[in-house]
């Protein structure tokens, strides 16, 4: 049965306001890892879950208004920059993997959390315009691996329990 409009709204409000967030309680954690600037994408656990949940259309628009919220709030105009260009990267490599159809959500979000790191790194390359920083990928592939992985884990097990929300 489809849902009323106000349902499919609020629920969608609901997974924005859940992955700004998280996105905010990320922030908060110190850095403990080697690698500066990693993180473990909790918000990306939202956007993979309406990738699986809703669709491609309610994931890209979940994901690219937490991008702009988080960046406006938090950040500034280089956040959003590395957040859009990373969150689109991602999100663009999450759907096809999904749409392939053989391919584990944890296996999706690994090579969406590579996907990120890639996407960021064009950006860093671009604003410094020198190439050189790409030797950080190899650090940044290997944190994109395990935050990919444990992402990947906690959304398979949320959409085995989630009833259909559409």
């Amino acid at each position: 049965m489809k849902k009323s409009l106000a349902h499919r709204i609020a629920l969608r409000g609901m997974l924005i306001a859940v992955a700004f967030v998280l996105s905010w309680l990320e922030a908060r954690i110190p850095y403990f890892f080697a690698i500066p600037g990693m993180k473990l994408g909790l918000s990306n656990l939202v956007v993979l879950i309406a990738l699986y949940k809703l669709g491609s259309k309610d994931a890209f628009c979940l994901n690219m208004l937490r991008i702009l919220l988080v960046s406006f709030t938090f950040g500034n105009l280089f956040s959003l920059l590395y957040s859009a260009a990373g969150g689109m990267l991602s999100f663009l490599i999450m759907l096809l993997l999904k749409k392939k159809g053989s391919f584990s959500i944890r296996f999706v979000s690994v090579f969406g959390g590579i996907a990120h790191n890639v996407g960021q790194l064009l950006v860093a390359a671009c604003i410094v315009e020198n190439a050189s920083v790409f030797w950080y990928f190899p650090f940044l592939c290997i944190s994109g691996v395990v935050a990919g992985a444990v992402i990947g884990l906690l959304c398979g097990f949320i959409v085995k329990r989630l009833p259909t929300l559409e």
